[in-house]
């Protein structure tokens, strides 16, 4: 398959679904102000709910979308967590992003209309699906809405760069300590344990995405549970010392 050519998404339902089942599993989502709107009149709310609440389901290995693919939609992950990939100057994948429930993807495509990376699930995985250009053509005749789509994309965009600056200016271990820091922060915030959670990336790839090498991030690992940083058993990881681990990220 041509990576040009757009991939058939599997299992998608066109099933609205309601606002109070929006309400109970979408509380902690980065789209939560387009699907949750406050201040809109119901014929607004209609419009909104008309496109919103479509669902895509992948398998582990599954994409999202490929890298050359038109862009169409935005999608917001409800269960499972995908990985985004990009192809480095010399052919080698590197990777650009681990995506959790509440994360949104699609943006890359926004400038060119055509996605800039490929997006595949990590473990099975379900998306809510939102076309783009109906999201566009509602939020124009709806200011509120317009306003909340700028500020969820602001938002959304402005994470990405301050995660390349920070771990641009990194030692490798400040990088794993900030990688690890990062996670039970996004995992504390969707109401999940802080402290004990589980790797979704290989080492491997999460040395691709910090910019390591395998034998180097293998190598942090151990020496953070020889420290008493943290405890790793296999892909399962808890924190032991949330206060040095900050420290080490040089994080306040």
């Amino acid at each position: 398959m041509s990576t040009l050519e757009p991939r058939t998404i599997p299992q998608t339902s066109s099933k609205v679904i309601s606002i109070g089942e929006l309400r109970a599993h979408c509380s902690n989502c980065s789209m939560r102000e387009l699907c949750l709107p406050f201040g809109l009149a119901s014929s607004e709310v209609d419009q909104l709910y008309s496109i919103i609440g479509s669902r895509v389901k992948l398998k582990k290995g599954e994409p999202l979308f490929r890298n050359g693919a038109p862009f169409a939609a935005l999608y917001a992950i409800r269960l499972g967590s995908i990985k985004t990939t990009m192809l480095s100057d010399d052919g080698r994948e590197q990777i650009a992003g681990y995506h959790m429930p509440g994360d949104i993807l699609g943006l890359d495509g926004m400038s060119t209309n055509r996605h800039e990376c490929e997006a595949i699930a990590l473990e099975d995985t379900e998306a809510c699906v939102i076309p783009f250009e109906r999201l566009e053509e509602i939020s124009r005749k709806v200011p509120a809405l317009q306003h909340s789509l700028h500020r969820v994309l602001g938002r959304e965009i402005g994470h990405d760069h301050r995660q390349l600056l920070l771990l641009g200016s990194m030692r490798a271990e400040e990088r794993l300590a900030a990688f690890l820091l990062n996670l039970s922060e996004r995992y504390k915030c969707r109401g999940y344990s802080s402290t004990e959670f589980v790797l979704r990336m290989t080492r491997e790839e999460i040395g691709s995405f910090l910019g390591l090498k395998l034998e180097t991030v293998s190598r942090l690992f151990s020496r953070f549970q020889e420290e008493g940083l943290v405890q790793v058993q296999g892909r399962a990881v808890k924190i032991v010392d949330l206060p040095t681990l900050k420290q080490l990220a040089s994080v306040r």
